[in-house]
């Protein structure tokens, strides 16, 4: 076990040397950081890449005030320092965190509240992609969407990290799930993940298959598309339905009409996390321990993982998640 005695001064990482594609991220080496109050410092075995990596890589997504300008969002690794005021983690500790930035280092430090503990019997690499998609499930399906058991659920991109999140989630908690996916095989993968109905959106259209349904809609939608999935969602939704945009790759600008929502009853909402406080994050990872870590050291939920790049090989996981060929999470191992 590493003694913070041992720490070194310096630590491998990736940084963003400008706005740009998967070029711009490139190795570097940078003074290991030192925890403040409240956090914990990390040596990481595996960081997650995500969907907010690229869009800050291409310069639209900036790290809040004090944070890392490294990206990466969560980590997976051994506390090897606490900062004043921490009792957990303690050092030696293998947990997985979601961080406001950093990941992409051999060395990262986080909030001690936003840090979990690697489920009983999970391989600490596939620890790494947990955080960042868990975080936002839970926070936007089940708090801001309610969704409930026996209730209908729709998310769009089904093997996307968050997708196959999602359909674990939300089939555990005893929704029905219906999913959009590109392709037939990606459809099976979110078959196999729970899904009850998987619909390639590049050859049927969702909204007539979804209104064709008994029920006529669903009760919760997850979104990552925005731009015309907007209409399309609403159109899908039953009376007091709930959709919920989280990203929005097709634009973020819509003209909608209001009428069915205010003959629904819709309510249309959406969240970032990045951003939100440390307090906030906090009790949903309080949420996590309680409610979903029991499923994951069960084996009943599991982060699904596409591929594992070395970190030198940033880039490349880049052009990896922007092909959308990827089923699950892509990390990075350092």
């Amino acid at each position: 076990m590493m003694s913070p005695a041992n720490i070194p001064e310096r630590m491998r990482c990736i940084e963003i040397k400008g706005p740009g594609g998967p070029e711009v991220l490139v190795p570097a080496e940078r003074p290991v950081p030192k925890p403040r109050a409240g956090e914990v410092l990390i040596a990481v075995v595996a960081a997650g890449v995500n969907r907010p990596d690229v869009v800050q890589r291409q310069g639209s997504y900036p790290p809040p005030p004090g944070a890392s300008d490294l990206p990466g969002l969560e980590v997976a690794g051994t506390v090897v320092m606490q900062g004043d005021g921490v009792t957990w983690p303690a050092v030696g500790d293998q947990v997985c965190a979601l961080l406001p930035g950093g990941g992409y280092a051999a060395f990262a430090t986080a909030p001690a509240v936003t840090c979990l503990p690697v489920p009983h019997g999970m391989d600490i690499t596939a620890a790494a992609a947990l955080p960042e998609t868990f975080f936002t499930v839970w926070h936007n399906v089940f708090e801001r969407g309610r969704l409930k058991a026996g209730e209908s659920f729709l998310v769009h991109g089904g093997t996307s990290g968050i997708g196959t999140t999602a359909i674990q989630l939300a089939k555990a908690f005893g929704a029905t799930i219906i999913t959009t996916a590109g392709s037939d095989e990606k459809c099976d993968a979110c078959r196999k993940l729970g899904a009850d109905m998987a619909i390639n959106y590049r050859t049927t259209d969702f909204v007539t298959e979804i209104r064709a349904l008994p029920a006529k809609g669903v009760d919760v939608i997850l979104d990552m598309v925005g731009g015309d999935y907007v209409a399309q969602n609403i159109a899908c939704l039953k009376p007091d339905g709930r959709l919920v945009n989280i990203a929005f790759l097709e634009g973020s600008k819509v003209a909608i009409d209001l009428m069915p929502v205010m003959l629904k009853r819709l309510h249309l909402t959406g969240s970032t996390m990045r951003s939100r406080d440390i307090v906030f994050k906090g009790a949903i990872a309080q949420c996590l321990r309680t409610q979903v870590w029991p499923l994951l050291a069960r084996g009943e939920v599991a982060p699904i993982l596409d591929r594992a790049f070395p970190l030198a090989q940033a880039a490349e996981a880049h052009r990896r998640m922007e092909s959308s060929a990827h089923i699950g999470k892509i990390v990075l191992v350092i």
